[in-house]
């Protein structure tokens, strides 16, 4: 569970857009929830955009200034993001290629 740094309402990670610090400094809209450095959340809600634009909640959770590029984007509100990106369907029956599939002996962590 995170917090939007707007109405400070717990969610499950998916259901929020993630906005990154890196490392360097930049800050960019993470749409994998996995890119290295310090992350904010918002609700996918525009008046949760709104709020977190008018209040500079943002630039606070971050400890840096927003660039103008992304601020346009909050700006715009969820809509102006690319939607959250799925995994594609399999056919029926089709099983994932995974290195899990191929084990046939041993246990978790060398365990027999």
């Amino acid at each position: 569970m995170r917090s939007c740094v707007a109405c400070r309402t717990a969610r499950p990670k998916r259901e929020l857009v993630r906005v990154v610090r890196h490392p360097d400094g930049t800050v960019a809209i993470d749409s994998t929830g996995r890119q290295p450095g310090r992350g904010a959340y918002l609700c996918r809600e525009s008046g949760c955009f709104d709020l977190a634009g008018r209040r500079r909640a943002l630039s606070h959770a971050l400890k840096t200034q927003i660039p103008a590029d992304i601020e346009s984007l909050i700006a715009a509100g969820p809509d102006g993001l690319a939607a959250p990106t799925t995994q594609p369907s399999r056919p029926d029956g089709a099983r994932p290629d995974t290195l899990h599939n191929t084990i046939t002996q041993g246990g978790a962590h060398g365990q027999e």
